[in-house]
C-alpha cells in the first residue's frame, strides 16, 4: 500500500526521477533537506549536524545544490566549489547512523528555479527514502544551507513525534544570532525581525486564530504520510514555506517543538523578494522595519469569539453578526464574499465542533495574513515593532521592565514562544 501510494505521488506530483542509488538503512527516521544555492558556508550547517547527538534511528542529509539555468557564470561557479568541498567534507565524515547526501540540479527551469523547488527536490527524495524502508511516519525536517542548530536537534525531533504520535508536523523554535562578526546595525536589525515574527504569532494567539505557528523553512518538520497525502512541497520562489505549512497546520494536532534551537543567519541577502534577508537589506539601504498595528488583531479577535455564535444563529440569521463586528473585519470579509462563504460552511456541518473546523479551514492561515493586511492598508496603518510588540505585552498583563527597549522585548517574546509547546486543535 505505501509503494503504491507513494508511486501514485509521483505520477500526479513528482519533478524527477529517483536520484540516489544507495539504499538507505533499514531504519532511516529523519531525513534533513537543505537547499542550497551559491552558497559559500554549506560546510558550516553540515558541522553544526555532524555535532549533534545521535537519535536511536538513523538520519540522512539531503542537500540539494541547484541554479536556473542560464544563470550568471559566478553562481555556478560557487556551486561547483560547494560540491567539491562538500564531497571532500562527507569523505572525512563517515557514519552510517548519520549520512550525508548531495544532489546537483544546474540547470532548473527558470520559470520554476528557487527555494520551493529545491526543497521539493529533496523532500520528495527523502519521501522515497522512507518508502524504501517502509516507514510511512519519517521525519522530513527542513533546513538551509546557512543555519546551525543545538547539538540536541535530532534527538529533539525524534523525541518530539514520539511523544505527539497524531501530530502531523511541527515548528521548531528559532533564534537568530545577535552579535558576531557583522556590523551591529545587522544584528538590530535581524532582533528587529525577530520580534516583528513573534508578535505577529503572539498577536494571532491573543486573537484566538486556532493555527497560530511560526512558518520559517529551516524550522519545520514533516511526517512522510502527512507530505505525500498533501501533495508535497510547493515550488514557490519566495513564501512556499508558508504556504506548505498552511496546508499541513489545518490537518489537526499540529504542534510547536520548543526543546531545542535552530539558530538562522542574520546576513541580508537578494534571493527572494521578502522574508528575513530581504527586511535585513532594506535596513542597510535605509529603510525601517514595521508591522502590523495591534488593532487588527483586536478586530479580528472579535470575529473568533462570534464563531460559536454564528453556528448557532443558523443559515441566514448569522450573517446579521457579521454586521456587528468592526469595520475592518466587515470591509474584508465582504471582499471575500464570506456570507456566500458561511452558507456553505451551515449548509455542510451539523455540529459546533464541525463547524469551527470547516470555518478555520475557509479563514485559514493565509486568509488572516491577508485580512492583517488589509486592516493596516485600509484602516489603522503600520506600526512600529518595539511599540506594537509592548502595546501587546501589555494586553497580555506581561509589559518590558524597560518600556520599549528592543532587547527586553524580544527576550519576553521568546521566552512567550518557549513556554510549553503549543498545539492546533485536533
Amino acid at each position: 500500500m505505501l509503494i503504491r501510494d507513494t508511486e501514485f505521488y509521483f505520477r500526479r506530483f513528482g519533478f524527477c526521477e529517483r536520484q540516489i542509488a544507495a539504499p538507505p538503512e533499514p531504519d532511516l527516521g529523519i531525513a534533513v533537506v537543505i537547499p542550497c544555492f551559491n552558497e559559500p558556508d554549506l560546510i558550516g550547517s553540515l558541522e553544526s549536524l555532524w555535532l549533534c547527538e545521535r537519535p536511536k534511528s538513523s538520519v540522512e542529509v539531503i542537500v540539494v545544490v541547484n541554479s536556473p539555468a542560464g544563470c550568471v557564470e559566478g553562481i555556478r561557479s560557487q556551486n561547483q566549489v560547494t560540491l567539491k568541498t562538500a564531497a571532500e567534507w562527507i569523505a572525512q565524515h563517515r557514519d552510517p547512523r548519520l549520512a550525508f547526501r548531495t544532489l546537483h540540479f544546474p540547470a532548473l527551469p527558470a520559470k520554476q528555479a528557487g527555494v520551493g523547488l529545491a526543497r521539493k527536490i529533496g523532500m520528495d527524495e527523502a519521501l522515497r527514502r522512507f518508502a524504501d524502508v517502509g516507514r510511512a511516519v519519517g521525519i522530513i525536517a527542513g533546513h538551509d544551507a546557512d543555519c546551525r542548530c543545538a547539538t540536541n536537534y535530532l534527538t529533539a525531533l525524534e523525541r518530539h513525534f514520539e511523544e505527539h504520535p497524531r501530530s502531523p508536523g511541527c515548528s521548531i523554535y528559532f533564534e537568530h544570532p545577535l552579535s558576531g562578526p557583522l556590523s551591529p546595525q545587522i544584528y538590530r536589525a535581524i532582533a528587529t525581525y525577530e520580534l516583528h515574527l513573534r508578535y505577529y504569532v503572539q498577536a494571532l494567539r491573543h486573537a484566538g486564530f486556532p493555527h497560530a505557528h511560526h512558518t520559517v523553512g529551516s524550522c519545520m518538520a514533516v511526517r512522510a504520510d502527512a507530505y505525500r497525502k498533501q501533495g508535497g512541497m510547493n515550488r514557490r520562489k519566495a513564501g512556499e514555506d508558508f504556504y506548505f505549512f498552511h496546508k499541513i497546520i489545518p490537518l489537526g494536532g499540529f504542534t510547536d517543538l520548543t526543546s531545542t534551537t535552530v539558530y538562522p543567519s542574520p546576513r541580508p541577502s537578494d534571493r527572494v523578494p521578502f522574508g528575513t534577508g530581504k527586511a535585513i537589506r532594506d535596513v542597510l539601504s535605509g529603510r525601517e522595519i514595521t508591522t502590523y498595528p495591534l488593532e487588527a488583531f483586536l478586530d479580528l479577535k472579535l470575529l473568533v469569539e462570534c464563531v460559536p455564535e454564528l453556528y448557532r444563529a443558523g443559515k441566514g440569521i448569522g450573517l446579521d453578526k457579521l454586521l456587528s463586528l468592526p469595520l475592518s473585519v466587515r470591509d474584508f470579509l465582504a471582499g471575500e464574499q464570506f456570507a456566500e462563504v458561511l452558507a456553505e460552511i451551515h449548509e455542510n456541518t451539523s455540529s459546533e465542533d464541525a463547524f469551527r473546523k470547516r470555518f478555520f479551514r475557509r479563514f485559514d492561515g493565509f486568509r488572516a495574513m491577508k485580512y492583517v493586511h488589509h486592516a493596516r492598508d485600509c484602516f489603522y496603518g503600520e506600526g512600529m515593532v518595539e511599540d506594537q510588540a509592548a502595546r501587546l505585552l501589555a494586553v497580555l498583563n506581561c509589559s518590558p521592565s524597560r518600556g520599549n527597549d528592543l532587547s527586553d522585548l524580544l527576550k519576553i517574546y521568546r521566552g512567550l514562544d518557549r513556554s510549553p509547546g503549543t498545539k492546533s486543535p485536533e
